[in-house]
């Protein structure tokens, strides 16, 4: 993983997933190549609770799930590390992975504090009766951070085409 973005330009900050819709990173790392911006992808474990913040290294978080392996963590870290240096590799952009713990919209909120960065890059919610009925139980990350940030926040769409009818 590259270092710590160095840069004298904000940073940009990304929420990352496994199987996120390609857009989001996409949309991120052009727009950071655009301003000559470093990236902060962002990925949070919502299984994991925020013990401290250290914004130096990644959250120090304790497990929901005490009994369960760091295995899966370091896999999805392992994946998402991969997706976001193929996507960065030739656009000379400065970049890291942080991995974060607890709420999403929250942890995303507070690296964008730490960071001083000048946009947080999010994507909208799956499409589907299961992620609707996810979002109004849990809540949207993206409408959070536009109601509660003090920073810009980027929500990208899927792409659809502009005429196509979204499955429900």
């Amino acid at each position: 993983m590259p270092p710590e973005p160095s840069s004298s330009q904000a940073p940009l900050v990304v929420g990352v997933l496994p199987g996120q819709h390609p857009e989001v990173l996409n949309t991120a790392a052009a727009l950071a190549g655009r301003l000559n911006a470093p990236l902060i992808c962002s990925y949070v474990d919502e299984a994991s609770y925020l013990v401290e913040w250290d914004p130096a290294r990644s959250a120090h978080r304790l497990s929901l799930h005490p009994d369960a392996d760091d295995a899966e963590i370091r896999s999805v870290t392992e994946e998402l590390q991969a997706k976001v240096a193929a996507i960065c590799e030739d656009t000379g952009i400065t970049w890291t992975l942080r991995i974060l713990a607890g709420d999403p919209a929250r942890a995303l909120g507070r690296l964008a504090a730490e960071a001083h960065a000048s946009m947080i890059i999010v994507g909208t919610s799956e499409r589907g009766l299961v992620h609707r009925i996810s979002e109004v139980l849990n809540g949207s990350v993206a409408a959070w951070l536009t109601h509660h940030q003090e920073h810009p926040v980027l929500v990208v769409p899927p792409h659809v085409g502009a005429h196509r009818e979204l499955p429900e």
